[in-house]
Order: structure tokens, then sequence, then C-alpha cells
């Protein structure tokens, strides 16, 4: 964060110094856990639901810590405001105000955000200092929290935005206020909490709405729904896709042994070889959605192209590969899932596993609603049409995927049911032969990236560390 003294980081968010001097700086980062507390820090101190960072405010000032953004005085210096979490928002609204040469770049879709947030920033990362999470801080705390992190050196800015509801979005962009907005597609994630597909695609435009005269909204030409959206803004429109008049496309697609793409890379100003490293044909839309975003930035094609070959998986448990000694691949794709991402990853396993015997372990997608059973009864199909060797559906709501494949009358594979993560790594163990591959993906309430890192971790694999990440 940029330094600020109490009585600006007062001013933006409608706060008062308490216990300390006014002028005090903050030189270090905005952080919600004590124990991330650095020298100089801003701790701010938010209510959750099993815990009141108030309480941690001692912790946080024995740490050096040079205030704390609180809704009550403390033993120390504070700024109180009526609501932390909405000051933060304000904050970061006022810290960005203050950084004029930093482009900020916004990403939200139903499947593919955080992939395509990590992709954009290895990409603009060629046009100079950018700033982005680790992982999916796409949210009301961790977008601002990463907004924080921007100095007068950062070039892009590149936040990730996640919506449960119509507004969530628009609120995110009021406090980012981005210049370059990409939307990816309009899927059925968390399709029970919005009410259907065309509130979805309302909830997501609402980052091309908030968007500048002069800025840029980058659009999936492949999908209709977010095709439509260029009606929605002021900013140009650049399309992306594997449609013939998209701006951005891809042609000559192929996937090698690996399950990696390779493509031609086509803008207006060139065309390019692509390699990338990333698996899945999957990977192309988030790609070409990243190279957009780099042309936008400056960037040649060439150099696009580059960067995008040259780019690696940085947030965990998203198609992350690793081989055992004895020969077993276990691919951990288990940090999310939805019934778009769960076919991609299947697909992605049957490429990866041709010649050998594929297994997946597969747990709920959640927030599906009313469709929640059909949807798992349809991956359970397309698990069953891929032709894998085995199916594991861990948990009562994946249960409806064992009920789909067993609909699919020429599948020879064997599905098994189980309660929990040990049952699951239990029946793997009992049949995992060397050469074998195993996907494991479930929404983050299945919490199955343990059965991946017990599967690492067991005598034949040893050590979590002990396998070759390809």
């Amino acid at each position: 964060m940029i330094p600020l003294p109490l009585s600006a980081i007062a001013e933006f968010t409608g706060g008062a110094v308490h216990g300390g001097d006014a002028e005090t700086v903050v030189s270090g980062p905005a952080v919600i856990d004590s124990r991330a507390v650095e020298p100089g820090a801003l701790f701010v101190a938010l209510r959750g639901e099993h815990a009141d960072g108030h309480d941690y405010a001692a912790a946080a000032f024995a740490a050096g810590a040079a205030a704390v953004l609180a809704e009550r005085p403390l033993d120390g210096p504070a700024v109180v405001v009526g609501d932390v979490q909405e000051a933060l928002g304000r904050l970061a609204r006022g810290v960005l105000g203050r950084l004029p040469g930093t482009t900020v770049v916004g990403v939200t879709g139903s499947a593919g955000k955080t992939s395509t947030k990590d992709l954009i920033a290895q990409v603009v990362s060629r046009a100079g200092p950018a700033v982005w999470p680790a992982g999916s801080f796409n949210n009301e705390i961790g977008m601002p929290l990463t907004a924080l992190r921007a100095d007068a050196g950062t070039r892009h800015l590149v936040l990730e935005m996640g919506a449960r509801g119509v507004g969530h979005i628009a609120y995110l962009a009021g406090i980012a206020r981005p210049r370059v907005g990409v939307v990816l597609n309009v899927g059925t994630a968390h399709i029970g909490e919005f009410g259907g597909k065309e509130m979805i695609a309302r909830a997501k435009g609402e980052l091309v709405e908030a968007l500048p005269s002069g800025g840029t909204a980058i659009l999936n030409a492949d999908d209709p729904l977010v095709r439509a959206m260029a009606a929605r803004t002021a900013a140009d429109v650049v399309t992306f896709g594997r449609s013939p008049d998209a701006a951005v496309r891809a042609e000559d697609e192929t996937l090698d042994d690996a399950g990696r793409a390779r493509f031609t890379l086509v803008t207006p100003e060139g065309r390019a070889p692509v390699a990338l490293r990333l698996l899945g044909a999957h990977a192309v839309a988030n790609a070409l959605a990243a190279a957009a975003v780099g042309r936008a930035a400056g960037l040649e094609t060439r150099m696009i192209a580059e960067a995008l070959a040259a780019a690696v998986p940085a947030s965990r448990w998203r198609m992350e590969v690793t081989e055992r000694p004895d020969g077993v691949t276990v691919v951990n794709d288990a940090y999310n899932a939805n019934p778009e991402s769960m076919k991609a990853a299947i697909d992605t396993l049957g490429h990866i596993a041709r010649g050998r015997r594929a297994f997946a372990v597969l747990g709920e997608m959640a927030e599906l609603g009313a469709g929640s059973a059909d949807g798992h009864a349809e991956i359970g199909r397309h698990v069953a049409r891929s032709g894998v060797a085995g199916l594991v559906t861990v948990g009562e709501a994946a249960a409806a995927m064992a009920a789909g494949a067993g609909q699919v009358a020429s599948w020879t594979g064997e599905c098994v049911q189980v309660d929990d993560v040990g049952a699951a790594v239990a029946a793997l163990s009992e049949r995992l032969r060397p050469r074998d591959v195993v996907l494991v993906k479930g929404s983050r309430v299945a919490g199955l990236e343990r059965v991946a890192e017990r599967l690492l971790a067991a005598p034949d694999g040893g050590a979590p560390n002990g396998g070759r990440v390809r």
C-alpha cells in the first residue's frame, strides 16, 4: 500500500482517528490476519462468523502494526469507522484514485476467472510491474485487499471479480473503477443463487457497464450472452474466441500428448504460434482473453504469444499434474467445480490418459439450486461416455453422478460411492496400478484436495513433494 497518514485513511473511509497521532504513517500492507502483520502495517479488524478481529488488535500492535481499522477505540492508534468491511472498500477506492498511472483490469465469468487472471497478469507483466491476487481473492474483502497492494510503480492491477447475486460486481467495480473489463462466459455456476442464466448474465455484465468511455470491454465471442453485453458498455469492445469474426482468435488448435494446447494466435496486428504449458482445450479461451488484454496494454502479438507460452499455473489445485514414483499420475483440480469446468476437466483427463486407465474422483458441485440432481447426473453420464475405468463419487450430493453414469449402457467401468475423503483414498488404493491417471475435482465444500494430497503421500506415491510435477 502507498504510505498514508492516518488522517488520509480517515478521510478516505469517513472515520476518525483515535488513540494516536493523525500524522502517524501506515507504510506497510493492509492485512486481516494478525499473524501476517509487518512493521508499519494496517490491521483491518473484521468481524467474522467465528472470530472478531478486534480481539486480535493487541497482537497486531505487538507485531508492529502502525494502526488498526476498527469499529471502536482501541489501546493504540486506530481509525474508527461504522463498518470495517465497507471502509476497506472505500480505502481501496481512495488509494487507487492516487494511482493515475495504474490501469485496473477486472475479470469475471462463471468459470475460469482465476486461471485467466493469472494468465493476464503474466502477460501484462511484460509491459511493466503488475499486481494480482494469489488464488481467488474476488469478493468484497479479498478484492480491496489486493487493490491496496498497488503502489506508484504498478502499471497494471489485475482483479478477479466474483458475484453471488446481482449488484455484487457493480459494488466491486465501484471500488476498483477498472479501465479494462473481461467477461469470460455465462455458465451455471451459482445458478441456484441467481435463479437462471439470464440473471447471471445481468450480474456479469455489471463489469462492462462500469467501464469508462475510452476503456476496453473484452468479450467472449463464442458465448451469445457475453457477446450481447457489447450493447451495455460505453467502452470500446474487443471480442475473443474461436469464432471467425473474433478480433483475437485461435486457429490450428491441437493438444499434445500431455494435454497441453497448441494454436496460432491471430490478432488484427498479426499471427504467432502459442504452445501453452496449461492443460486442456478449455485453456485456449482463457489464453485468448489474456491475449486481448495484452493487446490493450500495447504489446505486440509476438510478445503476447511468448508470454502465454511461458505462463505457468499460479494458483493452487487447478489442474496440477503430479506423477508418483510408481507412475500413477494425479491431476488435482479440486479448487472448485461447476458443470462446465467438470466437463472440461473430464475431457482433459481422457486426453491425458489415452492408452492408460483413467479414474475420476468427483465431489459435489455446490449452489446449483433446483437443478442440482440433474446437473450431477449429467456429469455422471459425461464421465461414462468418456470411457474412464472408474468413477468415485464423494458425499451424498455427488451420488447423483453415480446414477447418471449407470444410465450409460455402453459403459463398462466401475462406480464407487463413498461418504468421505478417507473412504475415497481407500477405494483408490485398492484399485490403482502403475501408469493409471486420477482426476480429483469438486467444489470447495467437498475439500477433495485432501484426496490428491493423501494419494501423493501414500507409500507408492512417496512424500507429497516426491513426485514429478509437469
